[in-house]
């Protein structure tokens, strides 16, 4: 069941949390004056997106990264619309035969009255971008509650961090954070528990599933 966890004069955002056997967000960014909608992530259980969408016209697809959880309802969707669908432009693995458009860094595009702009965050993938739109950021796996996303490699913490920190963390502390995965956050309560790892001391190869309070 799909919620509206950010509104303001121009747009909202609903959730459809929880889908599919890996617990995917979805998001529907609807304009406050009606029209078409866009889609941010196309998981398995894309059948509720399907549903919440009802009769609304769809104007875009955007997916967060190129893992398959992200997308494994590509094909629910696409028999429900043909609106064009977009991924980062630095992304690698896509699958060609979706079309995908590039969205480069900074780019953006109108939900209604409402500018949606695209931030690239690589670490979780080469080309991971969150979404800022008002005061909400979807960020895909880039960042959660209580840490950044899954990594395979030092570095590709180290980067992970670093987009975290000098794309997000200037955003306003009041920002809403919408995962693609699990609860939302705020801004400012990530800084805070960032503060607590940055604090402390780790080995040079720490990767995986990194907590900043751990």
């Amino acid at each position: 069941m799909e919620t509206t966890v950010y509104q303001d004069a121009t747009v909202s955002i609903e959730m459809l949390p929880s889908l599919g056997r890996f617990g995917n967000n979805s998001y529907i960014l609807r304009a406050a004056s009606g029209g078409a909608v866009t889609v941010v992530d196309v998981p398995e259980g894309a059948e509720a997106i399907v549903e919440a969408l009802g009769e609304t016209p769809v104007e875009r697809i955007v997916v967060t990264h190129h893992h398959n959880d992200h997308w494994n309802g590509f094909d629910v969707v696409r028999a429900h619309t043909s609106a064009p669908v977009f991924c980062g432009a630095t992304e690698t693995n896509l699958n060609a035969t979706r079309n995908v458009q590039p969205l480069a860094d900074g780019a953006t595009f109108a939900v209604g009255g409402a500018t949606v702009r695209a931030i690239h965050t690589p670490g979780h993938t080469p080309g991971s971008t969150c979404f800022l739109v008002g005061g909400a950021l979807i960020t895909g796996d880039t960042l959660f509650p209580g840490g950044p996303g899954r990594t395979q490699t030092s570095e590709n913490l180290q980067q992970e961090i670093a987009s975290i920190t000098s794309r997000l963390y200037v955003l306003p502390d009041e920002t809403l954070v919408l995962p693609g995965h699990g609860p939302m956050t705020t801004i400012g309560a990530s800084k805070a528990e960032y503060a607590v790892f940055a604090s402390k001391s780790h080995p040079a190869d720490l990767k995986g599933d990194v907590l900043w309070e751990g």
